[in-house]
């Protein structure tokens, strides 16, 4: 039986197009400069740090890297943590943070998260780090809702466990408020700033955006006063730089970025707002203040048939779906390396019917209003219904 062709596609990137692109590429010529920390990387770092600082009002540094899981293992191991280490990471995330931490050289420890949020919470992360002894974490801004950084700054000075935010998909929600945090965002092109692919690393700590940067270029030192010779290796790196056309691209992103998010906004208000009318209570919503410029849009639909129902429909209309971060971490194959898993009883609850729905920017009031049908249509199932009949 042939499948039916998509109506409505889960997700379409929006990446400036080649009139936005050329003046920089145009720079890219002229200079003959393509890769190990050109002019563009340079400014596209530069104009990310003026954005933070001014939301911040401190002074904070940005390194660009290749991509955001690269960004998070040079991270981690900027912190200098004894080889093994164990790691919390929440359940419910993209499988590139645990294979960030494993990259690493440490032990993940999967932790449950808040039931409303869907966040790994400081006081989450207290009980599993007294349950486990894991001596870090990479807490994530799951969906683009942001991490509070005061809160987990003050956890970090009471615990003495490092902390990381995997904050890829959080560009312009996710601020920092606290210097001592590592931030690591992507520019993936499916995300609010995108350069196609790259990610970028903020922090108030000089030393470990230096490290990160020497790491991105295998590790060889560039500092004439380090007391190692230039172009000797002095820690172990790879080669995780930012190309001057993937920053191109980044810069023209950066140029439109206001407009693109307003357009997120209301696109997000406006398809929340159908479904919470035709479906009232129906559904349940990550709690938190909203993404600035969401990129995804996910629900709950009360059971696992109605979520099953659902798919089943959407199949049958062209409508693609995506069960987001599914199989939690820890239901991926034990090839990936030795893991802990703690009890995830909240993360199990909230995998069981959660969706994610077509989102992208020129999506139609028609395609949006053929997606709420199909979900008032699943809603209407009996929850506690086991089967689809």
């Amino acid at each position: 039986m042939n499948a039916t062709p998509i109506q409505v596609p889960l997700l379409i990137p929006a990446v400036p197009d080649r009139s936005a692109l050329w003046p920089y590429l145009e720079r890219i010529d002229e200079a003959r400069h393509y890769t190990n920390f050109g002019p563009l990387v340079k400014e596209l770092e530069a104009r990310l740090q003026q954005r933070f600082e001014s939301h911040a009002g401190m002074q904070l540094h940005v390194t660009t890297v290749s991509n955001a899981t690269l960004g998070i293992e040079l991270t981690l191991k900027a912190l200098n943590l004894p080889a093994g280490s164990l790691v919390l990471v929440p359940a419910l995330t993209f499988v590139a943070t645990i294979t960030a931490i494993i990259s690493a050289g440490h032990i993940p420890v999967v932790a449950d998260i808040d039931p409303d949020n869907w966040l790994l919470t400081p006081e989450i992360a207290a009980a599993a780090v007294k349950a486990s002894g894991a001596r870090a974490a990479v807490v994530v801004a799951t969906f683009g809702h942001p991490q509070n950084t005061r809160d987990w700054s003050e956890f970090q000075r009471q615990s003495g466990v490092r902390i990381v935010i995997d904050a890829a998909a959080a560009f312009g929600s996710q601020w920092l408020d606290a210097g001592d945090i590592p931030v690591v965002f992507s520019m993936h092109a499916t995300k609010s700033l995108p350069a196609g692919e790259g990610g970028f690393i903020v922090s108030g700590d000089a030393s470990i955006n230096a490290l990160v940067c020497q790491m991105s270029n295998f590790g060889i030192n560039l500092d004439p006063h380090s007391g190692v010779p230039v172009g000797y290796l002095s820690s172990s790196g790879t080669n995780a730089k930012l190309s001057e056309f993937h920053a191109a691209v980044g810069l023209a992103s950066l140029d439109n970025w206001d407009q693109q998010a307003l357009l997120r906004q209301r696109l997000y208000q406006r398809y929340r707002s159908n479904l919470e009318q035709s479906c009232g209570e129906e559904l349940s919503w990550q709690t938190g203040p909203a993404p600035s410029a969401p990129t995804t849009f996910c629900v709950r639909l009360g059971s696992e048939a109605r979520r099953t129902h659902f798919e089943i429909l959407c199949r049958e209309q062209g409508i693609a779906t995506r069960r987001w971060y599914q199989p939690l971490l820890h239901r991926h194959a034990p090839e990936i390396g030795k893991i802990v898993v703690l009890p995830t009883p909240h993360a199990e609850a909230v995998a069981a019917d959660l969706i994610g729905l077509p989102f992208f920017i020129d999506i139609s009031d028609a395609q949006i209003a053929s997606v709420a049908a199909a979900v008032r249509r699943s809603v209407s199932l009996n929850p506690l219904l086991q089967h689809v009949t």
